[in-house]
């Protein structure tokens, strides 16, 4: 399956990219009409100027293609396994969409032809660009104006935070028994895509055992009135075990299934086991059934239609489960009941009281952690001869600072451009000597000002410095790429094979400046297009040393934070990247859109999900980017709120 990639929006046209630059000040129109497209600019170079009538594929894209492009990516072993020789006519682009967005993509940013190679002039840019960009658009605004697949999410086991947080708000139980389950694999960046949560033997087992532990904690919160008389007590087991199957089961039940559990108790009292025994197994198999442990979403489709609602109770799990990472609460379940979950001022204000809720941490700690991927900072262990000053309280105040600002931005309904630049943060004595901010005293966090600092948005904060660095230096590559895949979600490819690894011994070191070891990597053309992008983002960032101290001098060489991006942009320090950040506003929040959708929808992004994801990053970026406005925009999508009966194929594929 296919993921969805950066630049099949009908914005594709014009390709606005964080590192290219381009027109910068232009916004691209949702759906631009065919005879309107117009080349992306370049800094200090007017755009070529074409009538539309003259760009053709013959005349525009073939030329540019042979003499450009076909050096690396034609014959057997294309460069990047991306032949472009293939494409032969105008047909080509459209069972093809996701290759020729990558290739505008490259192009506008002018990472292709990479260093080394003739640059193709101004005019011929504009040519392709122009054909290209136009083409998509139009391909796009017919896309959309169709009916388009909401998509189909495979049937999700509960991931280990999931599990966790259910148990709390089911019985009240704070089990920390599965830091012992087997973890849960990722797939697209998350670790709740049902295509990749499995049901291995081991963790079943684990389960059982669970189950047993859970029950034990919770049974004076579940069963708590016994009656004397015993001809009561089958009525109270069955009240007891519908309300709590309703519950764990996120959905009414039907007799049938609270008669199985009855049975159970029954049979514990004929083997003289007594009642409480039974209610605990009754309990216990409640919390291992299927219907607990997956969100079972029911096929609903009538007529041979292809695409159906979620029920009710569904969609108020969906809501949960995405902004609590948790079971519906009371409040929810009633608006389900009461069908009023369809009603989009109800839906809106439902989420708005979620987003205010203690349990929207269940947001910050399942989709924040893993997309800014500071739960890799708990494996991480910076060289104690080079950073002496690290220690685990300084790790768990990183990590309490990354979590405490996107908290703060999730409840109080801010603007998700703080992440780029926010002069705000959270500290507490540790991390403010640290970070140099004085007055700060004791082990409580406080909010603090970061107005006329160096510092600001995530990009600064320790926990993402540290772990986009090596164990014993700063790695302006590894944070250069954490920015393109997590801020841009424009991954960069796999590096060549045989390219040769840094030499790290201190000789070396005390030789040579990280500038200039690194510049072996943007002298091979093969690496070239990619480092001209990454280095100077992490370049930007060396004024803060591998633990994410500022500093101004590594070793006996002054840092130099200035570089030029393929666009002949300079970039100087942080602030100037972060400047540079927020100019391309647009490219953050769709990235953060398609991040957002992946983790709300259990599922990767297809290229039928584009006409969403424009339709979402547009309302947010109307909506002064507030993030509330992105979580209400996703939960009012069709791919949130419905379901196909199968995955569409993708073009020229077969249906999963």
């Amino acid at each position: 399956m296919k993921s969805y990639l950066l630049g099949s929006s009908a914005a594709a046209g014009l390709a606005i990219s964080l590192v290219a630059g381009h027109a910068a000040s232009q916004k691209a129109p949702m759906a631009p009409k065919p005879a309107s497209a117009t080349p992306a600019k370049t800094a200090g170079a007017a755009p070529a100027k074409a009538a539309a009538s003259d760009l053709s594929f013959e005349k525009s894209v073939q030329p540019f293609l042979k003499t450009s492009c076909y050096p690396c990516h034609s014959g057997n072993r294309p460069q990047a396994r991306l032949g472009l020789d293939k494409f032969t006519d105008e047909n080509s682009i459209v069972e093809n969409k996701e290759e020729w967005s990558k290739v505008l993509s490259h192009v506008n940013m002018r990472t292709m032809p990479p260093p080394g190679f003739p640059k193709p002039s101004e005019e011929a840019i504009g040519h392709f660009t122009g054909w290209v960009g136009n083409k998509l658009a139009s391909l796009n605004q017919t896309e959309c104006s169709e009916a388009v697949s909401p998509g189909r999410v495979t049937l999700r086991r509960l991931n280990r935070l999931e599990y966790k947080n259910t148990i709390r708000d089911l019985m009240g139980v704070d089990f920390t028994g599965v830091e012992d389950f087997p973890s849960d694999d990722v797939g697209y960046g998350f670790d709740n895509i049902g295509d990749v949560l499995s049901l291995p033997p081991m963790l079943m087992e684990k389960y059982l055992g669970a189950a047993e532990e859970i029950v034990a904690k919770g049974y004076p919160s579940v069963v708590k009135a016994l009656p004397k008389d015993p001809a009561a007590r089958e009525a109270y087991a069955r009240e007891v075990l519908t309300k709590f199957t309703r519950r764990a089961f996120r959905r009414p039940v039907q007799p049938a299934e609270v008669d199985r559990l009855i049975n159970l108790v029954k049979l514990s009292e004929k083997h003289k086991l007594g009642f409480d025994e039974g209610m605990k197994l009754a309990l216990g198999a409640t919390l291992v059934s299927p219907h607990f442990l997956y969100r079972i979403e029911q096929n609903r489709a009538v007529g041979g239609a292809k695409t159906y609602r979620l029920g009710n109770y569904e969609l108020a799990s969906r809501l949960s489960y995405f902004l609590w990472s948790s079971m519906p609460d009371e409040t929810l379940f009633a608006k389900a009941s009461a069908g009023k979950l369809r009603d989009s001022k109800e839906l809106e204000a439902e989420v708005r009281r979620m987003l205010k809720d203690p349990k929207a941490k269940g947001l910050v700690e399942n989709f924040g952690s893993q997309w800014l991927q500071t739960r890799r900072l708990k494996e991480f262990k910076p060289d104690p001869e080079e950073f002496p000053n690290f220690d685990e309280k300084l790790r768990a105040a990183m990590l309490a600072e990354t979590d405490l600002f996107f908290e703060a931005v999730v409840k109080e309904d801010r603007s998700v451009l703080d992440f780029l630049d926010g002069d705000y943060t959270f500290v507490n004595e540790r991390l403010a000597k640290h970070y140099g901010i004085p007055g700060i005293k004791g082990p409580n966090f406080r909010r603090v000002s970061l107005k006329g600092t160096n510092r600001g948005g995530v990009i600064t904060q320790a926990s993402i410095l540290t772990l986009t660095s090596n164990p014993t230096r700063t790695s302006p590559v590894k944070r250069g790429k954490w920015i393109m895949e997590q801020l841009l979600n424009d991954a960069p490819p796999p590096p060549p094979p045989n390219v040769p690894e840094l030499e790290e011994t201190k000789a070396v070191s005390a030789a040579l400046p990280l500038r200039k070891r690194l510049e072996q990597h943007r002298e091979d053309p093969k690496c070239a297009s990619c480092h001209s992008r990454m280095d100077p983002m992490g370049f930007a960032l060396e004024n803060f040393d591998g633990t994410g101290q500022w500093r101004t001098q590594d070793g006996k060489f002054k840092i130099d934070a200035t570089d030029k991006l393929p666009d002949g942009r300079m970039i100087n320090g942080a602030s100037g990247l972060s400047k540079i950040l927020k100019e391309n506003k647009e490219q953050f929040a769709k990235a953060l859109t398609e991040r957002m959708m992946t983790f709300a929808l259990g599922r990767g992004l297809e290229n039928y999900d584009h006409c969403a994801v424009d339709a979402i990053s547009d309302t947010l970026k109307k909506n002064d980017y507030k993030i509330s406005s992105l979580m209400i925009a996703i939960v009012k999508s069709d791919p949130f709120q419905m379901r196909g009966v199968e995955t569409p194929p993708a073009p020229g594929g077969k249906k999963s």
